[in-house]
C-alpha cells in the first residue's frame, strides 16, 4: 500500500485524536535491555505532543524501574481506569503512572511474577489461540506469554468501557506479539499494527557467521528456527506478523528479511529518529568537538607515556561503539581495515596517526596496571610543570617588577633542573603502550586481541595506526577516561560502524545528530536511508560501505579508501564536512520521521474500521525517494580537492573560501528538509 521508500503519497482524513486510544505495547517500556528502548523514549515526546492524554504505554512492571523513573498517579481515563480496577480485583498487580522522559507519557506497567499463577491457564488459551505450545524451561518466552495475555486481557477490558472511542494497538518484537495473537483471535474490536525492528531467526543466522543476505531465498526457515531451539518464538513473531492489520518494520533491508523470513511484506517503514536539540549558537556543536577532543588527547598523552613520538594536532579519533558482536558489528572488517590504512599512511610517510578506539563491553578482570600507571605519570608531569611554572612565573614577575631584564640563568635554579631530569627519565618505558586498558578474561581467544596479534598492530613507534580496546562503556566515574558516551563521540573525528548485520543502526545516527561524520554500510537501515535521502552522502560526512554486493575483500578496500581520504584532508575540510553532517540531523528528528507512524495508523484504521475511516490516493504510491541534493559549492566532497598525500592541518586553500559559501548551503538545505514532508489532508467527515 505504500512504499518501501520514500513517503507515501495519498491523502488521508485527518485522525480525531479525541475520539481515539492509542497504546504502545513493548517490553522494553521503562526496562532497558537494547534498541527498542531508545527507540520509544525519544518518540514518546512527539507521540504525547500529538496524542495528549489519549496516549499509553504497555510495559512489565520492574520495582527498581518503577522507583526510579515512574511518577504514580491515577489514570484520568475512566476506561482506562475501570480495566486497571477490574484485573486487581481478579488478582493482578497494575501500576500506572507517568514515565519520568521527555514528553512525560503515562504508563501502565504488569507485575508479571505476580499473576504468574495463570501461567498453566495461558498457555492453554494460547494453544487455542494459534495451536503454538511454550516449554516450560523457556523463562523468558514464558514471561512473554504472562505479559501478552495481560495486555489482552486489559485492552479487552478498555473496549468494554471505551464508550464510542476506537482503540489502536502498536506491538513491538515479538516479546509483545502474544497479546496481538490472543487479541485477535478474541476478537477485539482494536485496530492493530505490529513492528519488527529485526527478525528473531535473521539475529541468530548472522551471528552463525552465514552468508545471510545472498542465502536468503534458499533457508528452509522452520528447520533453522528447529535447530536453535527457538521455532515456537519463531512461530509467536511470525503469527503476530500475520494477525496484525499493519506490519511495518524500520527499514528497508529489513523488509527485505522479513518478507523472505516471516513471509509478509511491510505495509509501511518506520524508520528510527532521535530528539535533535539544536543549540542557539550555530557553531556550538564545532566548539564542544574542540573541547571534548582535548579531554582525549589528554588521555592518550597518559596512554602512550615514553612512545609519545606523534603530533597530537595531527592525531584523528576514529572509533567503533556497541555491543560485542565481532562480526555482526563489522569490528572484524574495521581491523583488517586498520591494517591495510596504516600500510598505506607508513608507505606515503604521512604525518597523520590515527588512534582507534574500540567501546565494546567485554568480561574483564580489572583495569590494566599499565595503563593506570600512564594516566599517573601524565598527572604528575602536569602538577610537576605547574609547579615549576609557578616559580618561573613569581620570579619573572619580580624582575621586570624591578625594571631589570630577568636573567635566565637565574630564574630556573638546580633543583627545577633535578626535577624536570627526573620527570623526564620517569617517562621512559621498555615495553609497548597497552591495546587494551583492562584485563581480559579471555585474553587468548577474544576476536578483537586475536585479530590485532594476527595483523601486528601493537601500538609501535612505527605504526601510523594505534589500536585501544576499552572493553566497558564510558562513564564520567571512571579513573581512566572519566567521559560520557555522548561527550566521547563529539570529541572523536569518525565514528565507524560497519555492520554485517543491523536492521537500523543508532550509533551513526547519534554521530550525525552530534555533528560527527560516520561510516555506515547499506546492510543496515540507516545507511539504506542515508543512501535514499542524500545525494551525496560522503559530502554530508557520511559514508556507506558496500557489503552487499561486494566481496568481503573489496569491501574493506573501500572501507580503507574512505579512511585514507579521510586522513588526507584537511582541518577546513574536516570543519565544512563536520557542519554537513551537523546539517543532516533534521532529516532524523522525531517531528519529521514520526509522520511514519502517523500512516501506519491510518492505514490500520481503514483496515480495521473501513466503514469509518478511508484511505483515498491521489497519486499511486512512488518508489522515487526525496533525496538532499548534492552541494553547490565546490568541492562536491571533501575528497575532491584532495593531492596525492596527506595535507598538515592547518593547510587552508584561499581559492575554497570563494567557492563555499556555508550560510547560502545551509538555507538551501533548511528550504529542502521541509519539501518531502508537505502532506495534503483532508479534514475529518469531509470526502475527497
Amino acid at each position: 500500500v505504500t512504499s518501501l521508500s520514500g513517503l507515501p503519497q495519498w491523502e488521508v482524513e485527518e485522525l480525531p485524536v479525541e475520539d481515539l486510544l492509542l497504546f504502545e505495547v513493548a517490553w522494553e517500556v521503562t526496562n532497558k535491555v537494547g534498541g527498542i528502548y531508545t527507540v520509544i523514549q525519544t518518540k514518546a515526546r512527539t507521540t504525547a505532543d500529538e496524542w495528549g492524554d489519549n496516549y499509553f504505554l504497555i510495559g512489565p512492571y520492574f520495582e527498581q524501574n518503577m522507583k526510579t523513573q515512574v511518577e504514580q498517579c491515577e489514570p484520568a481515563n475512566d476506561a482506562v481506569r475501570r480495566a486497571m480496577d477490574t484485573m486487581n480485583k481478579h488478582g493482578c498487580q497494575v501500576h500506572f503512572g507517568r514515565w519520568l522522559i521527555e514528553g512525560s507519557p503515562y504508563v501502565v506497567l504488569f507485575d508479571i511474577g505476580y499473576s504468574a499463577w495463570n501461567l498453566d491457564r495461558w498457555k492453554g488459551d494460547l494453544w487455542e489461540a494459534c495451536s503454538v505450545g511454550i516449554p516450560y524451561h523457556d523463562r523468558e518466552a514464558n514471561d512473554m506469554l504472562i505479559f501478552g495475555s495481560l495486555t489482552a486481557w486489559f485492552l479487552k477490558e478498555v473496549t468494554d468501557h471505551a464508550e464510542g472511542r476506537h482503540v489502536i494497538a502498536q506491538f513491538h518484537e515479538w516479546q509483545a506479539g502474544t497479546g496481538l495473537i490472543l487479541s485477535r483471535a478474541r476478537k477485539l474490536p482494536i485496530a492493530t499494527i505490529f513492528t519488527t525492528h529485526a527478525t528473531l531467526l535473521g539475529r541468530y543466522l548472522c551471528a552463525a557467521s552465514i552468508d545471510f543476505y545472498n542465502q536468503l531465498d534458499k533457508f528452509n526457515i522452520d528447520k533453522e528456527a528447529g535447530e536453535r531451539q527457538i521455532y515456537h518464538r519463531y512461530c509467536l513473531e511470525r503469527a503476530s506478523v500475520h494477525c496484525a492489520h499493519v506490519f511495518t518494520t524500520v527499514s528497508e533491508i529489513t523488509a527485505i528479511e522479513a518478507e523472505h523470513m516471516l513471509k509478509r511484506k511491510p505495509d509501511v517503514i518506520t524508520p528510527n529518529g532521535l530528539n535533535v536539540k539544536k543549540f542557539s549558537a550555530v557553531h556550538e556543536f564545532q566548539n564542544l568537538h574542540a573541547m571534548y577532543k582535548a579531554r582525549i588527547q589528554d588521555f592518550v598523552r597518559g596512554h602512550f607515556y615514553g612512545h609519545l613520538d606523534f603530533d597530537l594536532e595531527k592525531t584523528l579519533f576514529l572509533f567503533i561503539a556497541g555491543r560485542y558482536e565481532f562480526s555482526n558489528k563489522g569490528a572484524d572488517i574495521f581491523l583488517e581495515s586498520l591494517s591495510r590504512l596504516n600500510f598505506l599512511l607508513r608507505v606515503h610517510k604521512s604525518d597523520v596517526t590515527v588512534v582507534a578506539f574500540f567501546i565494546m563491553p567485554a568480561k574483564t578482570n580489572n583495569f590494566n596496571v599499565e595503563t593506570l600507571k600512564g594516566q599517573a605519570v601524565r598527572k604528575q608531569l602536569w602538577d610537576i610543570a605547574h609547579s615549576v611554572k609557578e616559580k618561573f612565573g613569581k620570579k619573572l614577575y619580580d624582575a621586570i617588577l624591578k625594571g631589570e631584564m630577568p636573567d635566565m640563568s637565574n630564574i630556573l635554579d638546580r633543583d627545577d633542573l633535578t626535577i624536570m631530569k627526573r620527570a623526564i627519565y620517569s617517562t621512559q618505558r621498555q615495553s609497548l603502550p597497552p591495546v587494551t586498558t583492562h584485563n581480559m578474561m579471555d585474553d587468548s581467544t577474544d576476536p578483537i586481541l586475536s585479530t590485532i596479534r594476527r595483523i601486528g598492530l601493537f601500538n609501535n613507534r612505527t605504526d601510523r595506526v594505534k589500536v585501544i580496546l576499552h572493553p566497558e562503556f564510558l562513564s564520567s566515574t571512571s579513573p581512566l577516561l572519566p567521559m560520557d558516551y555522548e561527550e566521547f563521540v563529539r570529541g572523536c573525528h569518525l565514528g565507524v560502524f560497519p555492520s554485517y548485520y543491523e536492521p537500523w543502526g543508532y550509533t551513526p545516527a547519534e554521530c550525525t545528530v552530534m555533528g560527527i561524520p560516520s561510516v555506515t554500510t547499506n546492510l543496515s537501515g540507516f545507511g539504506c536511508f542515508m543512501q535514499e535521502h542524500v545525494a551525496d552522502p560522503t559530502a554530508y560526512g557520511i559514508y556507506i560501505v558496500d557489503r552487499r554486493f561486494r566481496s568481503p575483500d573489496d569491501s574493506c578496500n573501500q572501507l580503507t579508501q574512505f579512511l585514507y581520504g579521510f586522513c588526507k584532508q584537511s582541518r577546513r575540510q574536516r570543519i565544512i564536512q563536520r557542519n554537513r553532517t551537523e546539517r543532516l540531523s533534521d532529516l532524523l528528528d522525531w517531528r519529521y520521521l514520526g509522520r511514519y507512524y502517523q500512516h501506519a495508523r491510518h492505514l490500520t484504521l481503514s483496515r480495521a474500521f473501513p466503514d469509518k475511516f478511508h484511505v483515498e490516493f491521489t497519486s499511486p504510491p512512488t518508489t522515487e525517494g526525496f533525496k538532499y541534493p548534492r552541494p553547490s559549492s565546490v568541492p562536491p566532497s571533501p575528497t575532491a580537492s584532495q593531492v596525492s598525500s596527506p595535507q598538515s592541518s592547518d593547510v587552508e586553500d584561499e581559492d575554497e573560501d570563494e567557492r563555499y559559501d556555508e550560510e547560502e548551503e545551509a538555507e538551501r538545505d533548511r528550504l529542502n528538509i521541509k519539501s518531502p514532508f508537505s502532506l495534503g489532508h483532508v479534514p475529518y467527515g469531509k470526502k475527497k
